[in-house]
């Protein structure tokens, strides 16, 4: 398990500010099982990790809940200062910002 989340992270540290990738588009990049694999790697990383874990969103373009509210809402906010727009429904474009779709 350890080296499909370094392949995970080395993934999303791919990912170029202002733009995102799905759980899923990283899973198949890096042949991960299944989304919810990458779900668990973003979760399993410590405060001050470089890996720009904010990027990742699901494949609906919504910011995933988390145990936290503040965790959701702090992704946003990340996404929001690299130029990433949000539309009404909270959903950002993946044809415009999508890495790996």
């Amino acid at each position: 398990m350890k080296d499909v989340y370094a392949r995970i992270y080395a993934a999303v540290r791919e990912i170029p500010p202002g733009h995102v990738a799905t759980y899923g588009g990283i899973a198949r990049h890096v042949g991960a099982s299944t989304p919810r694999q990458v779900g668990y790697a973003m979760a399993a990383l410590h405060g001050g990790s470089d890996v720009p874990w904010h990027r990742v969103i699901n494949s609906k373009g919504e910011v995933s809940t988390r145990k936290s509210v503040y965790g959701a809402s702090e992704q946003r906010e990340l996404l929001e200062e690299e130029g990433v727009y949000f539309d009404r429904s909270g959903r950002v474009d993946l044809t415009r910002f999508g890495w790996l779709s």
